[in-house]
């Protein structure tokens, strides 16, 4: 089964190679995409992030699943100390760099609940991937046209934190500027929600996050800073 759906901003790419998988699973998967977009994003004026970040919700009113969004994010600024931050000053609570990499992961989970074994769920680039071995291209964070390596992902995930698609759109929150220092940071971890957030935190902390994201149980690191060098941990599973 194959299915692409723009969801949240973008491309969303399914591949299920169970043959009995029923096409009701993908659609319970975009349906939750679709749900998550409209509930958490900060555009959107009645989302529950807006109504939040509004007053017009309270602490007690909060959904659990936004309840652990907001406790992912708090987790990042202190593990950061202050350069991941869902609250910059002089902008609205946005929690998006948690968001997508934690409701993408629950959307493998829904995957695996209705028995898909082996499947690649692609979500404008990060990956979650499940039943054996999968190669994953990492993008050359200049020439759209080029990959800086091929990596070999077995039942885990793989995010990436560049500049290439939205420019300078990750700030440091200690300062409230662009951060600069990296083109882009790739984490492979066991959970996209781990992945995706620890790639965006450290693309934050600018060249100090290669190490510190590299320091995190679980988390393989390949980066390439702003004077275009490569680093890249010993352990990250690169194809042969």
């Amino acid at each position: 089964m194959r299915r692409v759906e723009h969801v949240m901003g973008f491309p969303v790419s399914l591949r299920i190679d169970d043959e009995d998988v029923p096409e009701e699973a993908a659609d319970a998967l975009f349906a939750w995409l679709r749900e998550v977009d409209a509930r958490f994003s900060p555009f959107k004026p009645d989302s529950e992030v807006s109504r939040l970040d509004k007053g017009e919700l309270s602490a007690d009113d909060l959904s659990s699943d936004l309840v652990e969004v907001l406790g992912l994010c708090e987790e990042y600024r202190v593990a950061t100390g202050g350069a991941f931050d869902a609250r910059l000053p002089g902008r609205g609570l946005d929690p998006c760099a948690v968001v997508k990499g934690w409701s993408v992961q629950r959307a493998a989970e829904l995957l695996t609940a209705a028995g898909a074994t082996r499947f690649c769920l692609n979500a404008g680039g990060d990956v979650v991937t499940a039943g054996g071995l999968w190669r994953v291209g990492v993008r050359h964070p200049e020439r759209a046209d080029r990959l800086c390596t091929v990596l070999e992902i077995t039942d885990g995930a793989v995010a990436t934190s560049a500049q290439y698609e939205r420019g300078d759109h990750i700030l440091d929150g200690r300062t409230g500027r662009p951060a600069t220092e990296l083109l882009s940071v790739t984490v492979v971890a066991r959970s996209l929600t781990e992945a995706d957030a620890t790639a965006t935190a450290a693309f934050a902390m600018g060249a100090a996050g290669i190490e510190w994201a590299a320091a995190r149980d679980g988390c393989e690191v390949f980066a390439v800073d702003a004077e275009r060098r490569v680093v890249r941990t010993p352990g990250l599973p690169v194809a042969t």
